[in-house]
């Protein structure tokens, strides 16, 4: 009969197990912040990605504003003479040339956008968490003030400018509408109208010349009200361009 005699099997002592877990303990523990700097990589990577879209919508937007600020500019000018036209026609209603200047500067409004390519994927994807706290607030004070304006376009200037519409078309005769409608050559953002010999207004009673230039002292309010605005919010966003430029080393 034979006796089969098993392996020794030297037991462990309590110093290899402990070596064991350590080094179990480690590679698991080197696997995670192995992850977590890859991952912080690429959080820091779409981070920069963001801030320079941003940044160069800040740039478009700026031009854009300037636009809109100089076009203002000349509209204002333009309406510049609203009491003294007033006086003219309300001495004189067959001679109302003065108003062609007025219908000129008071028959478009031109809001300001701005390029919300970046802050839709901001808000869209969540990508505010990826920011550092002083970015963040940065972008969202320049989206609230903008939708300050915005808010202000949309109800008191579009609705000056709907007001002074429904007067014109009260006012001002049919044919010297139509010829003025008839530019003959574009200077700048104007259009030079040909002769108007047609009468140019509708109408000679008082009380709606009253109401129109009432409502064209209005319009030139809430215009110098956009444009004040507006210059508020180049600012910002001047700022903000040198802010993330000197920050971050954007050209």
């Amino acid at each position: 009969m034979e006796v089969h005699h098993h392996p020794h099997i030297e037991k462990k002592n309590f110093k290899e197990y402990f070596l064991e877990f350590i080094m179990i303990f480690l590679a698991v523990t080197m696997g995670f912040v192995a992850e977590n700097i890859r991952e912080s990589i690429i959080e820091h990577r779409v981070q920069k990605e963001y801030l320079l879209s941003f940044y160069e919508d800040l740039k478009t937007d700026t031009a854009r504003i300037t636009a809109v600020i100089n076009k203002d500019e000349i509209k204002l000018n333009g309406l510049s003479h609203i009491a003294e036209c007033y006086d003219s026609v309300l001495q004189n209603p067959s001679s109302a040339s003065c108003m062609i200047k007025l219908f000129q500067h008071s028959t478009t409004n031109f809001p300001f956008r701005i390029t919300e390519r970046t802050l839709n994927q901001l808000y869209n994807s969540g990508g505010f968490r990826l920011l550092e706290k002083e970015d963040a607030d940065s972008i969202t004070r320049y989206q609230s003030e903008f939708d300050k304006l915005e808010n202000f376009q949309e109800t008191a200037f579009q609705g000056a400018q709907d007001n002074l519409r429904s007067i014109y078309n009260t006012l001002v005769n049919f044919k010297a509408n139509a010829q003025m409608l008839k530019p003959q050559q574009r200077q700048g953002i104007l259009f030079i109208y040909e002769d108007v010999t047609a009468p140019i207004l509708l109408s000679t009673d008082k009380t709606i010349l009253n109401n129109y230039f009432n409502q064209l002292l209005l319009y030139d309010k809430v215009t110098n009200g956009q444009q004040v605005q507006l210059k508020q919010l180049l600012e910002i966003q001047v700022g903000l361009i040198k802010y993330f430029k000197h920050k971050y080393h954007f050209e």
